[in-house]
């Protein structure tokens, strides 16, 4: 065991939802003493950084319960069973926008919230978008707004907290920095 692991001694799943799962984990501290984790399961995410021609990006506006709000994000979802993050996120993004892209790169993959999370979400830069004739496909619990912000208007949007969302605000910055680099 290295000086920082924690040892899992028990471990019991008290809630088993659609997209999540709580258990309860006895560990045992690097000190040898023990004491209790409580670690949500998540299958993982993607986001999409989609680029227009006119190098506009594609947002979603939506309410977030957990937040009693709307934010605006880059389109997003959930990694289905077995899914390459790469085919989940040409799904979501014609599924949330009614886009196809031609390109599609990695661009990071992180943990939300490691404290209590294993959920990680992977970064996709698409672009190459077309629209296709038929509006987008959205699940029936999914009600969004799209927008297209230049890189001026979301920078705005994070300071209003229009944008308030860490994968967001992370592809606002990745394109901050691609134009600064570009100037150089």
């Amino acid at each position: 065991m290295s000086k920082l692991e924690e040892k899992t001694l028990k471990s019991e799943e008290i809630f088993s939802g659609k997209i999540i799962s709580l258990h309860l984990q006895e560990v045992e501290l690097p000190n040898g003493k023990t004491s209790k984790r409580e670690i949500i399961k998540h299958p993982g995410a993607v986001a999409i950084l989609a680029l227009t021609p006119e190098n506009k990006i594609i947002m979603v506006e939506q309410y977030r319960k957990a937040l009693e709000r709307t934010i605006v994000e880059i389109p997003a979802g959930k990694l289905e069973k077995d899914e390459e993050p790469a085919s989940c996120a040409r799904r979501e993004l014609e599924e949330e926008t009614g886009y196809v892209c031609e390109s599609l790169e990695l661009l990071t993959s992180f943990f939300t919230s490691p404290g209590f999370a294993d959920e990680i979400v992977h970064v996709y830069l698409a672009k190459g978008l077309t629209k296709k004739e038929d509006s987008a496909a959205l699940d029936e619990d999914e009600f969004v707004n799209l927008e297209e912000l230049t890189l001026e208007e979301a920078l705005q949007y994070v300071k209003e907290q229009k944008i308030y969302d860490a994968k967001t605000i992370y592809a606002v910055q990745y394109l901050q920095l691609q134009e600064a680099l570009n100037k150089e």
